[in-house]
């Protein structure tokens, strides 16, 4: 299976990419950018660029406000900063959600190390997507106790590899190396969350980049992964099957965006407390209580159920995936991103005392609509007794309202303003948006020109 796999990977060209496709791509590549540059200050940013000080590393390819390192380093630190913020873009699939821009950092790495064109860049990431997201819809193993970063371990090696021009038969390897060797625990996101819920993906970012260099060096690894003996399916995931003769690049069409910086399964709801408050005018002084029926997916990740209580946040990793806490919070503040997670703001007594006003319960008839659909209900109670209610089935930035290339480039700014000045700004989503056109050199010249960041009083 993993031979087929690779004859998918090597046999993909330019001309497989429609339209739709490349569109999409270049909106998740500025999206991501975008968080990537909204991070360079978060505490486990900084202690990486301090771990990467202190390793050194041949000075292959660009890290983001930090300097030059090894391309597997560089593919770990940037998918850092993309996934840091928890504000990238998503994939839905019936029983695993992931993260497909994850990817980002490892194919920039590898096609900045190969010399790539822009063309050969987005083609190598649409193959990461497609693997990514077509294994998350076969081959789910979340409800066993393993991590989303488990169907990447495949897709990230196979978007390297495709960067790095490898044949199939060292692709086959590089795969068979990565998928082996990283399959992560979901407790990675149960309970009293903490750095590594951001950092698991570019970890495996890091090792499957590792394991595609192994392979171009001629590492060999094992070939039955996915149906031998202790495989993927008979350990891990079940029996499943895909024809990759017959896959296409399209799926990265099927991947939403968020419009807030929040759990990709708080998002409708985000949205719906939003509208309310806009449409009433009440403030957080006036609420009794919050219920928020949802779907299973949601209430198990962010709700309160099968991953633990969400209630007494003390950390952002906790808050971000707090669905009382991102409720209350986007009432309080009349939005969520970035500053809604600073440590003063998630233990100041409103926020704490107001999200746990919220209920959150599961509703099996929205559970049977999602993925199609993000559905859920919204009541708001008020001391004076008015009850006021709304009902969402999706979002802006989702399959059904797809974000538009002026909204992400907002979104771009907006996180990317404190620290990138309008020159370089412009510059960076003016290389993306032509990035077909152009060599990967020139994107990363771009940014290279984002100031470096150390901790304060380092050197």
């Amino acid at each position: 299976m993993v031979q087929d796999l690779a004859e998918f990977v090597v046999s993909r060209t330019t001309d497989d990419l429609s339209a739709d496709a490349l569109a999409a791509l270049k909106i998740r590549i500025v999206d991501a950018l975008g968080c990537a540059i909204g991070a360079v200050e978060g505490e486990p940013i900084q202690a990486i660029r301090d771990h990467l000080d202190d390793f050194g590393g041949s000075p292959r390819c660009t890290a983001i406000a930090f300097g030059r390192t090894a391309p597997d380093r560089a593919a770990f630190y940037n998918a850092a900063l993309v996934r840091y913020l928890d504000f990238n873009d998503s994939y839905l699939a019936k029983g695993e959600t992931c993260h497909p821009s994850d990817n980002i950092g490892a194919v920039l790495a590898a096609a900045e190390y190969a010399k790539r064109s822009g063309a050969d860049f987005l083609l190598a990431l649409a193959v990461a997507y497609q693997v990514q997201c077509r294994l998350s819809d076969v081959a789910p193993v979340r409800a066993k106790g393993f991590d989303h970063t488990t169907q990447g371990a495949y897709a990230v090696a196979a978007g390297v590899s495709k960067a790095l021009g490898l044949d199939a038969r060292k692709t086959a390897n590089a795969v068979a190396i990565s998928g082996t060797a990283f399959n992560a625990l979901r407790v990675t996101r149960t309970g009293a969350l903490s750095n590594w819920k951001g950092l698991a993906y570019p970890n495996t970012g890091f090792g499957g980049t590792h394991a595609a260099f192994l392979a171009m060096h001629g590492i060999t690894g094992p070939l039955e992964v996915f149906e031998g003996n202790k495989g993927f399916m008979d350990a891990i995931a079940g029996k499943f099957s895909i024809d990759w003769s017959k896959e296409d690049l399209e799926r990265v069409t099927r991947t939403i965006v968020k419009k807030y910086n929040a759990e990709v399964h708080s998002q409708s709801a985000t949205e719906g407390i939003l509208e309310l408050k806009a449409e009433h005018g009440f403030s957080a002084d006036e609420v009794d209580r919050i219920e928020i029926d949802i779907f299973d997916v949601a209430f198990n990740i962010i709700g309160g159920g099968d991953e633990g209580s969400k209630y007494g946040v003390r950390t952002k990793e906790e808050a971000d995936h707090s669905l009382p806490y991102i409720v209350a919070a986007a009432l309080l503040d009349g939005t969520v991103m970035p500053a809604q997670y600073a440590k003063e703001r998630i233990l100041r007594d409103d926020v704490q005392h107001l999200h746990r006003k919220v209920i959150v319960r599961v509703d099996r008839a929205y559970s049977t609509r999602f993925p199609a659909e993000m559905p859920c209900r919204i009541k708001v109670y008020l001391k004076a007794g008015q009850v006021l209610e709304k009902e969402k089935r999706d979002y802006e930035g989702f399959v059904t309202r797809p974000m538009s290339w002026p909204s992400v480039s907002a979104k771009f700014r907006s996180l990317a303003a404190p620290f990138v000045g309008e020159a370089l700004r412009k510059q960076l989503v003016g290389a993306v948006s032509n990035l077909e056109k152009i060599q990967v050199a020139e994107l990363v010249k771009s940014l290279a020109k984002i100031p470096k960041h150390r901790r304060s009083g380092s050197e």
